[in-house]
């Protein structure tokens, strides 16, 4: 078959089929079974996509037994780590009572009412089944409640696959992420630096703009990073102007503090997207928000209005009860605080060492992040032109997202051949599973990882060019 021709071709594949014959079976038999080969475009991995069967705590097994320290924890569900023994017995104890109802339940109240307790802007919840379900429901909101039409983003910020946020989250920022979105519905999404006085002439500009929409961590979970006072005088600009601002915390949300990024930096929006944790790891999400902006649900008895000047919202398996379940138990960790502590204190531990690694190694780059997640940013890829290490985290959107595809195949290769699975790109997250002993053998790995890429001119040592 033509994947057979295709392994015979490239050694690496070759070297795969011997040390993953389980993998590469499944793959093949994916090729012709799934859509695109994966269930997800970030599954596909280089040089094949990886098949895990069992994880446990801070690691994880494919299906050729391979082990690896997870870096990845889900997309950034499991502030808890894999499969946490009181978020198992609260799943195992709703099974019992059924697992889907088509109704409403206790579970769904408790759930609601811890999210309140936790997240600031919460005073009313909207539960949905992802972080895109809620992203596409908060720009119906925001249009509803405004009565305009248009959404704001900035460059680079990911809010989900839907056609609402269907350009600026990748090169070029301005041109659509998909094939298949109308042009009438790209007309509708205003993409501009992040820059807070080009933001300001744009409301000046343009009175239709409904929403703004970002991650207030920065960019593809932090990867292009922005500031606590940018979020503050964004939520100063966004109230002068009469526009909603949407919080994306579905990877923020309940790790930057137990309130999220709210909490964080004491900046309250008007609604908030929630998703990954909330959930604790199970399928699930939530829209919340302010009261007034939340009434857009209610029924008044006004035929009129009930028909057409309200938010109709649908979902089977909104709140299911596995979901409430595990994210109850989740949130109820995670209002203690002492997850957090422990996985900030190994993400700062892992930043460091993986710095000093770059510098003993005279490669121009840094790792940088907040709280419990971490980027690698390598800048010295030949051609590249780089002559120094930057002493700050630059905020150019495409200079961090910019970086070769060659060189972040090659990087997240170098380090999963050895043990290391990362979220996406060049970083990832760490939970409260894991200990000093998974921090020192991740930096003997990455050590060994970059290395790899320096002799494999990947990147390049400075002055080696």
């Amino acid at each position: 078959m033509k994947y057979e021709k295709q392994i015979r071709q490239n050694d690496p594949f070759e070297t795969w089929r011997v040390t993953h014959p389980w993998t590469v079976d499944l793959y093949e038999n994916a090729l012709t079974s799934i859509a695109g080969g994966v269930g997800h475009d970030l599954r596909r991995g280089e040089p094949l996509p990886t098949y895990i069967q069992r994880a446990s705590g801070s690691r994880k097994w494919d299906v050729d037994d391979h082990e690896f320290i997870d870096y990845g924890m889900g997309n950034a569900a499991l502030l808890l780590g894999h499969a946490p023994a009181e978020v198992l017995r609260a799943i195992n104890r709703a099974l019992e009572s059924g697992f889907h109802y088509g109704n409403d339940h206790p579970l769904q109240v408790e759930w609601a009412e811890l999210i309140q307790a936790l997240v600031p802007a919460a005073e009313r919840i909207r539960f949905v089944n992802s972080g895109s379900e809620a992203s596409m429901l908060a720009l119906r909101v925001a249009r509803a409640f405004t009565k305009k039409t248009k959404s704001l983003r900035f460059e680079g910020h990911f809010s989900g696959w839907h056609d609402g946020v269907g350009k600026g989250a990748m090169l070029p920022f301005q041109d659509t992420v998909s094939a298949g979105i109308p042009q009438g519905t790209l007309d509708t999404i205003v993409i501009i630096p992040a820059d807070l006085n080009v933001l300001e002439e744009t409301l000046k500009r343009d009175s239709d703009i409904a929403v703004v929409m970002l991650e207030p961590s920065g960019a593809s979970w932090g990867t292009v990073p922005l500031t606590v006072e940018f979020n503050r005088e964004l939520r100063r600009i966004t109230q002068e102007y009469g526009v909603v601002l949407v919080f994306d915390e579905v990877i923020t949300g309940f790790r930057y503090a137990p309130g999220g990024y709210q909490e964080f930096s004491g900046v309250t929006p008007d609604l908030a997207l929630l998703g990954k944790i909330v959930a604790g790891g199970m399928p699930g999400g939530a829209l919340v928000g302010r009261a007034d902006i939340m009434q857009v649900f209610d029924y008044t008895g006004d035929p009129q209005h009930d028909r057409y000047g309200r938010v109709h919202h649908l979902g089977t398996f909104n709140a299911n009860p596995l979901s409430a379940a595990a994210g109850i138990a989740t949130l109820k960790r995670v209002a203690t605080g002492l997850p957090h502590a422990q996985a900030d204190r190994m993400a700062a531990l892992l930043r460091q060492g993986m710095d000093d690694i770059l510098y003993q190694e005279n490669v121009a780059g840094y790792v940088y992040g907040d709280v419990s997640i971490f980027h690698v940013f390598l800048e010295a890829h030949p051609g590249s032109g780089a002559t120094h290490r930057s002493k700050l985290v630059t905020t150019d959107a495409a200079k961090l997202k910019g970086i070769p595809a060659t060189v972040v195949s090659a990087f997240q290769r170098a380090l999963r051949t050895r043990g290391v699975d990362l979220l996406s790109y060049t970083g990832g997250v760490v939970s409260a599973a894991h200990t000093e002993t998974d921090i020192r053998r991740t930096l003997e790995i990455f050590h060994e990882a970059i290395r790899t890429i320096v002799q494999e001119r990947i990147v390049a040592r400075l002055g080696a060019g």
